[in-house]
C-alpha cells in the first residue's frame, strides 16, 4: 500500500513544513505543528470546470422532504436524534469517560440489529468484555457482528466487504491510519480517521 505524503501544519497560523519542528517557521509559535496528510494541489482551471458543472438555485425553490428515520428503540435517544437515525448519516456521541456511551451504543445496536445488518467495531474493549456487558444488560446480541480492530484500513475493508446497514465505531480515538506515523488518538489520526 502506497503511503500518502505527510506534512506538518501549524494549528495557530496554518503554515506547513515537511518535517516536524518544535517551533513553527511561519509564526514562530512553539509546539503547534501537527501531522496531516498532504492534499494534492488543484489548478484554478479545474475549479472553473467544477463551478460550471454545479448549478445555483434559490433556497425557497428547493423542495424539502422529510427523510424517514430508523428508531433506535431508546425513546430519549430517538428524541435527541429527531426521531431516530437517518440512513447514510453519521452521529458522533461524545462525553466524559464512564458515562455510558458504549452501553448506549450497544443497546441501540442490539435493537437495530433485529431489523438491519449491524456491525460493532470496538477499539477499546475486547469481544469478551462486550459480550459480558450485553449479557449483564439482558440484550439479545445474537444478530450483531463484532470486529475488535483499530486499523482504519482493515475496518474500511471489512465494512466494504460486508456492507452493513448500520456500523458503530467505538471509539474514533483508538483508530489509526497507516497513512500517518503519529500515534492513535493524536489530532492528526483522529482527523484522518474521521474523514474516512
Amino acid at each position: 500500500m502506497a503511503k500518502n505524503k505527510t506534512v506538518y501544519s501549524c494549528t495557530e497560523c496554518g503554515g506547513q513544513t515537511p518535517k516536524w519542528q518544535g517551533q513553527c517557521p511561519a509564526c514562530m509559535a512553539w509546539n503547534t505543528l501537527v501531522e496531516t496528510v498532504a492534499e494534492s494541489a488543484v489548478s484554478q482551471n479545474r475549479y472553473s470546470a467544477l463551478a460550471q458543472s454545479s448549478g445555483l438555485q434559490k433556497l425557497a425553490e428547493v423542495e424539502a422532504s422529510e427523510v424517514p428515520r430508523r428508531p433506535t428503540g431508546i425513546t430519549e435517544f430517538d428524541r435527541v436524534l429527531g426521531g431516530g437515525l437517518v440512513p447514510g448519516g453519521v452521529v458522533l456521541i461524545g462525553g466524559d469517560p464512564g458515562i455510558g456511551k458504549s452501553t448506549l451504543l450497544l443497546q441501540t445496536l442490539c435493537h437495530l440489529g433485529k431489523y438491519h445488518a449491524a456491525i460493532y467495531v470496538s477499539g477499546e474493549e475486547s469481544a469478551q468484555q462486550i459480550a459480558m456487558r450485553a449479557r449483564r444488560l439482558g440484550l439479545d446480541a445474537g444478530p450483531i457482528e463484532l470486529l475488535a480492530e483499530i486499523s482504519l484500513e482493515k475496518i474500511l475493508a471489512t465494512l466494504q466487504q460486508h456492507k452493513p446497514d448500520i456500523a458503530v465505531i467505538d471509539s474514533i480515538q483508538t483508530l489509526y491510519s497507516e497513512a500517518l506515523q503519529s500515534a492513535p488518538g493524536s489530532v492528526a489520526q483522529v482527523r484522518e480517521c474521521s474523514a474516512n
